[in-house]
């Protein structure tokens, strides 16, 4: 069968890759110069299945209070005129209970656990290296009521396997002992021991020369303006040069799929989310972190990539605007140099911004559309580089007629109907 993949990010590629494996002929079509350019680009490096709760949580709404007219808030609402966003607001606010936020962290991670799994094999499979670390993720508060508040929900994760641990503040500097200068008032922690690091862009770009080299095609700079189709089918991809048909098409291009599926009359409900990181090299630092960390209060995350600093976080929902605003930059970077005063150089930062697509729910969407040959695998939010391998073994299972190897159920697009 032939499969056009729309969007070369990290989704796209991971899909492809497993589509590549079950033997069919796939093509990828993207509108940057190489893989992985958009939201896979600069993200926090985590590989974390165990902080799968949603951004829909029954604190969040208070939080969104709190930082009203503050610019360099974790979370920050830009409130326009734009029916998309205030339907798919409305619909996140929907989810901000203590019911729905357990429901929908359990089917994140039940996507997040089966792809930390698999990324493992397609890591022996491939041997593509991306600046991978296994050490797990510390997430660390500083809030007592907080802390107490996560270490009581671990118990419904736990039940379904997930390993964490709780930790006080001695045992958090005894695992990362670069905290110890740290000016952020520490209580205690949460260590992930099954969570993975690595540089989410450097692994799509290596995985789609893997692909490549195995026969998959990527048509790089291609802008998609439309499709062909006849009754309950697509017949074909259009783009400026030419038009690309396949047997099955798959939607992976991430924020932006709303605008092509509103030419083919129905809805998806994602919507844009920016997040902010900074890339710091490490320098002559002797005091550098060596396992990946969350601030949980600041929502911000802290990973080692090699011999640079990844800090990532924050949420600016603004619609597609991509204006990077150095009041929310340098909150992120001021974050690191509160936790590791001697963690790099600072002074050399480079600063970035990107659209993550995210749901009202929080679990992504994976699986059929309206129509019988047009396919999603996109929504994922904070947890693309997570949740990309998982997402792209399941796509392939359901694009080839194959049972997928985790329930569906939360998952695919119908939950919204």
């Amino acid at each position: 069968m032939k499969v056009v993949v729309l969007g070369a990010g990290v989704i796209g590629v991971t899909s492809a890759y497993f589509l590549n494996r079950a033997g069919h002929e796939v093509t990828v079509i993207d509108r940057q110069p190489a893989a992985g350019l958009e939201t896979s680009f600069a993200n926090g490096g985590q590989i974390s299945s165990g902080h799968a709760a949603p951004w829909a949580s029954p604190d969040l709404p208070l939080m969104i209070l709190k930082s009203l007219g503050k610019q360099d808030a974790p979370i920050v609402f830009r409130l326009k005129a734009d029916p998309q966003m205030w339907s798919w607001g409305f619909k996140f606010l929907r989810n901000c209970t203590w019911p729905r936020y357990r429901r929908n962290t359990l089917t994140s991670f039940r996507i997040s656990a089966f792809s930390r799994d698999t990324i493992k094999q397609v890591r022996g499979d491939t041997g593509i290296e991306y600046d991978h670390g296994s050490r797990g993720i510390l997430h660390i508060f500083r809030d007592s009521e907080m802390f107490e508040m996560a270490s009581r929900r671990l118990e419904d994760l736990k039940s379904i396997g997930d390993n964490e641990i709780v930790l006080d503040r001695s045992a958090c500097l005894a695992m990362e002992p670069a905290l110890e200068t740290s000016k952020a008032p520490i209580v205690g922690g949460i260590h992930a021991i099954d969570d993975e690091t690595g540089d989410a862009l450097k692994f799509t770009q290596a995985l789609a020369t893997y692909c490549a080299e195995r026969g998959v095609e990527f048509r790089y700079e291609t802008t998609v303006t439309g499709f062909e189709r006849r009754g309950h089918r697509i017949d074909g991809v259009i783009t400026a040069g030419e038009t690309f048909r396949g047997d099955a098409h798959l939607l992976c291009f991430a924020s932006h799929i709303p605008t092509l599926t509103k030419q083919l009359g129905f809805g998806v409900p994602i919507y844009p989310v920016k997040g902010y990181s900074t890339t710091i090299p490490i320098g002559g630092a002797n005091r550098t972190p060596v396992i990946s960390v969350t601030d949980e209060t600041r929502k911000i995350v802290v990973t080692r990539l090699g011999d640079r600093l990844r800090v990532a976080g924050t949420a600016e929902i603004a619609g597609y605007d991509q204006t990077l605003r150095q009041v929310r930059a340098d909150a992120v970077l001021r974050v690191a140099m509160e936790l590791y005063p001697e963690g790099g150089d600072y002074e050399k930062a480079e600063f970035w911004c990107g659209l993550r697509p995210v749901t009202p729910d929080g679990p992504p969407i994976l699986g059929p559309t309206p129509y019988e040959n047009l396919f999603i695998n996109s929504g994922h939010g904070t947890q693309g580089w997570t949740m990309a391998c998982g997402s792209g073994q399941v796509i392939a299972d359901i694009i080839s007629g194959e049972k997928p190897t985790i329930s569906m159920d939360g998952l695919t697009l119908d939950r919204f109907h």
